[in-house]
């Protein structure tokens, strides 16, 4: 007996209605596999995603923390939806972020006297060149040496993990913080305006929305957005034209770092006004904006929307955690369950299964 063997081959032609099916499709698979985990871990799988959905849309606190959590996600997936488009696999977003919060603090302790009108900006531009610096040097990597992008990115989180302890555990630690590993508060004027009676630092929020826009018509509407769709898709094309791709990778790479810098910057300046150690100051933003960008297909438009989709599974994965007694690494298990199914539907975009006998 002959046992059919299993052939992938690549499609001349993706189908127009494919991408939409195949996500809704990763998605079901992911719902139910973390169904499945809730039943392992002896939880009703409807009541865990019932408590989840209210905790993260079901009140007018859990709306105010889904925005906030979607600031920094938004930022940060944004920038890797182009960064993925380039083809730069920027992993190492969660560092870049972290370095964006230490050149904010920096800024706000070492300048303190500068007014609002200027320390504000300032603190925006501080936070953009700490995640950039951070990110040319995987994409001077990649570029010189052809080190491999994901590697040296990952790495570097680790690097500027340990920045961040070495700095509020000893020089930057504050004075009047009663040993307590953060840095004094930052002064009035370094700290980003909130909405009344919630943690929503409304100009961040602006930023990031309008970066999205800003970002997408790059993408879309310009001579670089096309050099960076062709380079992404093609590569042999995209030199064949005589694009730069050295130059089009430290691009793509600066400006992705940079988004991430200003969502540490935002989470310094606009929720906490001083740093604090790095799980205080993301529990891991810059790995789920990931999943941002992937489950909004590299559109950075539809980045708004699974951001504020995962922030509020953040919320409401909190929620269950205290409501239903589960880990403190679900959410993180959930948020690997959906990229694998996220991801693993582009490979039937690109790739038909074919039964030979």
């Amino acid at each position: 007996m002959n046992i059919p063997r299993v052939r992938f081959e690549k499609r001349l032609e993706t189908p127009r209605w494919l991408p939409a099916v195949s996500l809704l499709v990763a998605l079901l698979l992911a719902m139910l596999t973390i169904g499945i985990i809730f039943l392992a871990l002896g939880v009703n799988p409807l009541v865990a995603f019932q408590r989840i959905f209210r905790g993260g849309f079901g009140s007018v606190f859990g709306l105010k923390e889904t925005i906030t959590k979607t600031i920094p996600l938004l930022l940060t997936g944004v920038g890797l939806t182009l960064a993925f488009k380039g083809r730069m696999y920027n992993i190492g977003a969660e560092g870049q972020l972290l370095m964006g919060a230490i050149f904010a603090t920096g800024v706000a302790r070492f300048l303190p006297g500068l007014p609002a009108v200027v320390m504000i900006p300032v603190l925006f531009l501080a936070g953009f060149l700490g995640g950039a610096l951070w990110a040319v040097i995987p994409a001077f990597l990649k570029t010189r040496f052809r080190v491999d992008e994901v590697l040296t990115s990952l790495m570097l989180v680790y690097v500027a993990s340990e920045a961040v302890k070495f700095l509020v555990y000893g020089p930057w630690r504050g004075t009047d913080t009663r040993g307590f590993p953060i840095t004094d508060e930052f002064p009035a004027a370094a700290q980003i305006p909130q909405l009344a009676a919630s943690r929503i630092h409304y100009p961040t929020l602006i930023v990031a929305v309008l970066l999205a826009i800003l970002v997408y018509l790059l993408l879309k509407r310009t001579k670089l957005g096309y050099e960076i769709r062709v380079t992404g898709e093609n590569p042999a094309a995209a030199h064949y034209a005589g694009m730069n791709y050295h130059k089009i990778a430290m691009l793509v790479m600066v400006i992705s770092g940079g988004l991430a810098g200003l969502a540490g910057m935002g989470e310094v300046a606009g929720i906490h006004y001083r740093l604090r150690p790095p799980d205080s100051i993301s529990p891991g933003y810059g790995f789920t904006a990931i999943i941002v960008a992937w489950l909004a297909r590299l559109n950075p438009l539809a980045a708004i929307l699974t951001s504020f989709l995962l922030g509020g599974l953040l919320v409401g994965g909190d929620a269950i955690q205290i409501a239903l007694n589960l880990p403190a690494a679900t959410v993180q298990i959930f948020n690997g369950v959906i990229l694998f199914f996220v991801i693993a539907s582009e490979l039937f975009n690109q790739y038909r299964i074919r039964l030979e006998v």
